[in-house]
């Protein structure tokens, strides 16, 4: 192609080497990537980050959905366990498996994509309940995984401390068998 400009080159190799995404599933994507923000309440907000879980997560859902409830920072803390969410080193959401209960701390804003992905993060340790854990913290480092995918999808990062995360998930000898 002599005498072409280089950018035309390039510009035809991309057309040619590069495939479109048609417009109908750039919609779906779209609808897919907002369908969190389109339920009027908490039961289609479950319902649609247990549908994107499906998708994501190696954990089903169970027969029963968990109970939700919002809980002040004190009420919490007093129930603190190994499976808490945190945010900016604050406590946002915990999972109790005993009740099949997850505690979302206020003030919680079920527009906030990063409260929204508390939820989800919790909704994960739902899933992840009736399977056997040699150490019930090692639950946290996939749940924090699949949320830092899905507020990557909405473009978002998640504020989350790995280095505390990996550490708190490993097994070590004295957490089995301790002297």
């Amino acid at each position: 192609m002599p005498g072409m400009p280089a950018a035309v080159v390039l510009a035809t190799a991309l057309i040619t080497l590069c495939p479109t995404v048609p417009r109908a599933e750039i919609a779906k994507d779209f609808e897919l990537a907002t369908h969190w923000r389109q339920g009027a309440g908490l039961h289609d907000r479950v319902a649609g980050l247990d549908d994107w879980l499906d998708e994501n997560a190696e954990w089903w859902q169970g027969d029963a959905p968990p109970k939700i409830r919002l809980v002040s920072p004190v009420e919490a803390h007093a129930r603190q366990g190994a499976t808490g969410s945190f945010q900016r080193g604050r406590l946002r959401g915990l999972y109790d498996p005993d009740r099949a209960e997850i505690l979302l701390v206020k003030p919680w804003d079920p527009r906030d994509p990063e409260d929204v992905s508390v939820l989800l993060h919790e909704l994960v340790h739902h899933r992840q309940a009736p399977h056997h854990w040699y150490y019930p913290a090692a639950q946290a480092l996939p749940a924090y995984r699949l949320q830092e995918a899905w507020l990557a999808e909405r473009g978002m990062k998640a504020d989350v401390n790995w280095v505390a995360v990996v550490l708190d998930a490993g097994c070590t000898r004295r957490d089995i068998h301790p002297d």
